[in-house]
């Protein structure tokens, strides 16, 4: 499958979707976004992928918000379909059952920060920066910002960004929780690589009930998420990855995960 707007990788069980736009701060068009769909149903459909990276070509930008060229043309209805259609390209990427990791180096603004935000978690370079803006043209975040970000940062810190547009250097970003981990921006793609690859090697059932389980328990009272951890731990018990790992502990050596049901 060929594309103009990301690049698409995998290697080892790793896929990673670069977002190539580098001229334009690889902001968010009409074109990238069909793009980006069809690399997240590549990934989907590859059994071989294990892990999802999340980058942006060149040093500047990992992306750096809508194309207001295109976004100042809309009118409602383009608005809303625009709109529409980042989040369910967002949502399928939130609903992947592999583990997603955005490795933001530069400008995360806009949809470049509500894009990191469906990712599991972020890793930032050292000269990273994040924010909502678009109070700054008259507008609100539009692909999911006003909902994810006060889930994971708190509601009162949320509408501070929102209302303001102020940025968050990556050095503050880590402080409130944000981001995981802030790295010079020279050794990003290797540290992102490094936990990629010890998540790639667990189980691949495990790995997804564990996502799910986090997910759908995060929507429901303490009670209800109990309950899914406990079908989640029961499905796990079933698989070949939990009969490999439990005969590798007794027998003290490592287990060959092959993702097996």
């Amino acid at each position: 499958m060929t594309y103009q707007n990301v690049i698409y990788e995998v290697d080892a069980g790793i896929a990673t979707i670069t977002f190539n736009r580098p001229k334009a701060l690889n902001a968010l068009s009409s074109d990238l976004l069909e793009e980006l769909s069809r690399a997240i149903d590549e990934a989907a459909h590859n059994e071989d992928v294990r892990v999802l990276v999340l980058t942006g070509a060149g040093d500047k930008a990992f992306v750096a918000g809508a194309d207001i060229t295109e976004l100042a043309k809309f009118g409602a209805l383009e608005a809303k379909n625009f709109a529409q259609a980042g989040h369910d390209i967002f949502h399928r990427l939130q609903q992947l059952p592999i583990p997603i990791i955005a490795a933001v180096n530069g400008y995360a603004l806009g949809g470049g920060t509500e894009i990191a935000l469906a990712c599991d978690f972020i890793y930032a370079s050292e000269n990273a920066v994040f924010g909502q803006p678009e109070i700054n043209l008259g507008l609100i975040p539009g692909f999911g910002g006003t909902q994810r970000l006060p889930r994971l940062i708190g509601k009162n810190l949320a509408k501070e960004l929102i209302f303001t547009g102020k940025m968050v250097p990556a050095a503050d970003a880590v402080k409130i929780g944000l981001v995981n981990s802030v790295y010079p921006q020279e050794a990003l793609m290797d540290e992102v690589l490094k936990t990629a690859k010890a998540i790639a090697a667990k189980g691949k059932v495990s790995l997804r009930a564990a996502k799910q389980a986090i997910n759908n328990g995060m929507d429901a009272d303490l009670a209800t998420g109990c309950n899914i951890e406990v079908d989640a731990f029961a499905l796990c018990m079933t698989s070949e990855d939990a009969r490999e790992g439990t005969t590798a502990f007794l027998e003290k050596r490592q287990p060959e995960f092959k993702g097996g049901i």
